[in-house]
């Protein structure tokens, strides 16, 4: 399975997907123009993952910012995530960003897998 790797922009987060490495982030800034657009192989990606999944998946999410576009497609993450057995997302936050701090605790309460918040 191909790795998917994304540099950040100014308004695009980084990705790097990689079932080799066990590497799983995305982190930066998001408020891309087209939240669909650019969520959309993130997606498809996640879910081929999800049809040969390795034995445990660490999902790291580390964003500084979001837009109300991009939430809506990070919740399409979170719920493919939920096709993968032993999966945990582990939501990072800088520990003065009570926003962010926020959206991780409202994010794990509508999905139905394991969700950590780590404050930095």
């Amino acid at each position: 399975m191909n790795k998917l790797h994304i540099e950040h922009t100014e308004d695009t987060p980084k990705v790097i997907l990689s079932k080799e490495e066990g590497h799983f982030e995305i982190s930066g800034r998001s408020l891309p123009e087209d939240a669909t657009s650019f969520y959309a192989p993130i997606l498809s990606w996640l879910e081929e993952y999800s049809k040969n999944e390795n034995e445990s998946t660490v999902f790291k999410v580390n964003l500084e910012y979001f837009n109300t576009a991009s939430s809506k497609l990070i919740l399409d993450v979170f719920t493919q995530l939920e096709e993968i057995k032993n999966v945990k997302v582990q939501w990072f936050f800088h520990d003065d960003d009570e926003d962010m701090e926020e959206a991780g605790e409202e994010f794990s309460e509508i999905i139905d897998i394991e969700f950590e918040l780590i404050p930095v």
